[in-house]
């Protein structure tokens, strides 16, 4: 049974009901940056504004910004007529820091808002599932977050034990300072005078003193060797899986899936490394510049530092090599939920981070972009970058003053050598040619030049917009299949994937480009359409070809061709009524007829053309006199017909003739019962009782006419005509013409074949 639920509630409404363990997720990405207040006290205006093109367009962004802070003014007025001082004081305090945080960068408020509207989605969208989806499991696994935690715990006491062996070495410099003063008073005495039995004491005291000093020297060396080893432990285990593990999160919310989080606990894990490892190198600096005031036999600085400045070192330039990564990956702003399709000759996006904060290296250094740099690609196609391919990396451009580059004017222009091989490849090559983007730099720090590289996850280059879809399939496969960053010839031998991720992944697709995921009943049906009617597809293995490269049965098109197909007819034509949860969607032939059977006649749902790219129609239950129940299915509506008459409108003015009857719509209750008006009346673009008049004018001289969808069943069919006739006249007129024509008469006008779908 398809489960509605939330139908007309606002999305905030939504999450508001949602069990406490959503709840918990949806806290986790509500901070400083976007509070929850502005989030609850603006819902409905949040959810009316386009967040996701102003994240791509400055002008945009900041008028965005300028109405939020009104908005938040006019809340300010209206909780201070109320004297509720706790909501006035936090009111007060997020407008100063919306105002500070995103004036100069209204954007980076957009792209947070839109992400947080699209994870909403998500876990609304997970809610609706009776279980988890496998590859959302694996990302909240509680070993995981136990980790993170002990990451942050053991980072934090060893910058305590680096700020020890700080007093340490301190009191190891004022006890050598005493050492060498008391020998340099006794030196410069005369020699006479170094017989004396007070200086003889004074000698055994400073040889006492010299022990004490070498046995501080082999502590301080000991201690420091601790806190390397515990920084190297850190660092080859926990914190390498970390940053691995962000980096799986980030390719799984690429496509679709949650948001990743946790780049900023990884960055100030970094930087207190990187802090506690140069203390560590000042620390074994002064030991050398104890040493060369001070040495003696078996003195252990200089056998011990040498290695340990190395490891320092060594360890330095890992940290560093490690921290330097892609923060969002490559997108043009024309597709913001396609990343990593580019387009020739049109700009893309990508931005850059140091993990490692340090405010010396602010402006310090400059990232060179380029493209598959020392890699041999499967074609012979080469590109290049044309447009700012080399800036500084800074803490202004960020709201969290992070040490970042974003380039946004970069385009990818394929050289004219390797253009003329396009006509040798087939209609899936292009698509599944992955490339790399490039970014190198250079650190010089404290005597230290460390060359930092890192990539872009594998990228497809197209030179038409039409080979988007296939793309996209490809970006899909490739991050669902595998965390390797840069197997740029995977397509050589994909990997078959398990349909269970797959399904899930297919539904991060639904609610993260349309605003609304698919449930469990639905993604059966798409299980079944790639399978056939095996019952458990938990383990099954579906194949890069059956996905995405060989037709469907009987058709002419692919599966993905058919699901892209539909993705966009939601986007463009009835994403209102996907979003309120009425259109039941994917759902076949012979499960319709199972539901709609026992249901009152005019009870209808509306399902996704099988066998028509892009297309919708409804299907309805009726009963004849004898008691017989039928069913009838109009052919199906697609996106030249929906530009032209709004969806909306056609469920309410359809129109279906019976033989020696007038017409009539059959369309009564949304399944499984709502009044079909109490689902769509909202959508509706006009209510029928406002339809002008002929006597209300219009374009001077010309009655005003509407479209009115018709369709006719004949006695030996239970299927209606086509509705492509739309006929236009005005309401009046038609009414004219129900009362003075017979049916027979106005079935001329409706000649046109019914498609079987």
């Amino acid at each position: 049974m398809f489960n509605h639920f939330f139908c007309s509630m606002s999305q905030w409404s939504q999450v508001q009901q949602l069990e406490i363990k959503f709840l918990e997720q949806v806290d986790q990405f509500y901070d400083d940056n976007f509070p929850m207040e502005i989030r609850h006290l603006l819902a409905q205006w949040i959810e009316s504004q386009d967040w996701e093109a102003a994240s791509n367009n400055e002008a945009m962004a900041m008028i965005l910004l300028q109405n939020l802070l009104i908005q938040v003014d006019e809340q300010l007025d209206r909780v201070s007529q109320e004297k509720n001082l706790l909501l006035i004081h936090n009111l007060k305090r997020i407008r100063k820091l919306l105002q500070g945080k995103y004036h100069g960068n209204p954007m980076h408020i957009a792209v947070i808002i839109s992400n947080c509207l699209r994870e909403e989605r998500r876990i609304l969208a997970a809610a609706s599932m009776p279980v988890q989806g496998p590859l959302e499991k694996s990302l909240q696994n509680s070993v995981v977050s136990e980790r993170q935690r002990n990451v942050e715990h053991k980072v934090s006491a060893i910058k305590n034990s680096a700020q020890m062996t700080d007093q340490d070495v301190k009191y190891l410099e004022d006890l050598q300072e005493e050492f060498d003063f008391r020998y340099k008073t006794i030196q410069s005495l005369e020699q006479s005078d170094k017989n004396s039995a007070l200086i003889k004491q004074e000698m055994l005291a400073l040889q006492a003193m010299l022990n004490t000093l070498d046995y501080k020297r082999k502590e301080v060396l000991s201690k420091i060797g601790r806190v390397i080893h515990e920084i190297d432990m850190l660092m080859s285990n926990m914190l390498t899986e970390e940053l691995l593990d962000w980096k799986r999160r980030q390719q799984i919310a690429c496509i679709g899936g949650p948001l990743h989080g946790g780049l900023d606990q990884l960055q100030n894990c970094f930087t207190l490394l990187a802090e506690s490892l140069f203390q560590v190198r000042r620390q074994l600096e002064k030991l050398d510049e104890l040493l060369t005031r001070l040495t003696y036999d078996g003195d252990p600085i200089p056998v011990q530092r040498p290695q340990l400045l190395e490891k320092v070192n060594f360890l330095l330039y890992n940290l560093f090599r490690n921290s330097f990564v892609v923060e969002r990956q490559p997108c043009m702003p024309t597709h913001p939920q396609r990343p990593m399709v580019l387009k020739t000759l049109i700009q893309f996006t990508v931005k850059l981070r140091l993990l490692i904060k340090l405010p010396e290296l602010n402006y310090q250094i400059r990232v060179k972009a380029t493209i598959d740099k020392n890699v041999s690609t499967v074609s012979n196609r080469r590109f290049v970058l044309c447009g700012t391919h080399v800036k500084a990396m800074n803490m202004d451009e960020s709201a969290n003053g992070s040490l970042s580059v974003e380039f946004r004017h970069l385009q990818p222009k394929e050289m004219k050598s390797s253009a003329g091989s396009k006509g040798n490849e087939g209609p899936h090559m292009v698509t599944e040619e992955l490339h790399s983007i490039s970014f190198e730099t250079q650190v010089c720090l404290y005597g230290l030049t460390i060359n930092l590289e890192t990539s872009s996850l594998p990228v497809v280059m197209i030179s038409n917009v039409s080979q988007l879809p296939n793309a996209w399939a490809s970006i899909i496969w490739y991050n669902l299949s595998t965390n390797d960053p840069q197997n740029l010839s995977f397509f050589n031998n994909p990997p078959a994937a398990t349909l269970s991720q797959l399904l899930e992944v297919l539904s991060w697709q639904f609610s993260s480009y349309v605003g609304r995921g698919l449930n469990s009943e639905q993604l059966n049906m798409l299980a079944e359409k790639l399978m056939g009617q095996q019952v458990s597809y938990n383990d099954y293995q579906l194949s890069w070809a059956k996905f995405c490269k060989e037709h469907l049965p009987g058709k002419s098109f692919t599966f993905w061709v058919w699901l892209e197909a539909i993705l966009d007819l939601i986007k463009k034509h009835i994403l209102p009524l996907w979003i309120d949860g009425y259109v039941m969607g994917f759902v076949s032939k012979e499960k319709e007829r199972i539901l709609l059977k026992d249901k009152t006649p005019g009870t209808f749902l509306l399902r996704f053309s099988e066998s028509n790219l892009g297309g919708i129609t409804f299907t309805w239950v009726d009963q004849l006199e004898n008691g017989e129940v039928t069913f009838h299915s109009v052919e199906p509506y697609n996106k030249g017909r929906l530009a032209a008459l709004p969806f909306a409108d056609i469920l309410r003015d359809y129109k279906v003739i019976m033989a020696d009857n007038v017409p009539e719509n059959p369309l009564k209750y949304l399944y499984p019962d709502i009044p079909k008006d109490k689902a769509f009346g909202k959508h509706y673009s006009c209510q029928p009782n406002e339809v002008s008049k002929p006597s209300d004018g219009g374009v001077k001289g010309y009655v005003p006419s509407v479209f009115i969808p018709v369709s006719k069943i004949l006695n030996d069919s239970t299927d209606p005509h086509s509705p492509s006739d739309l006929l236009p006249m005005s309401p009046s007129v038609y009414a004219v013409l129900r009362e003075h024509l017979s049916p027979t008469v106005i079935e001329t006008a409706l000649s046109s074949p019914y498609s079987t779908d």
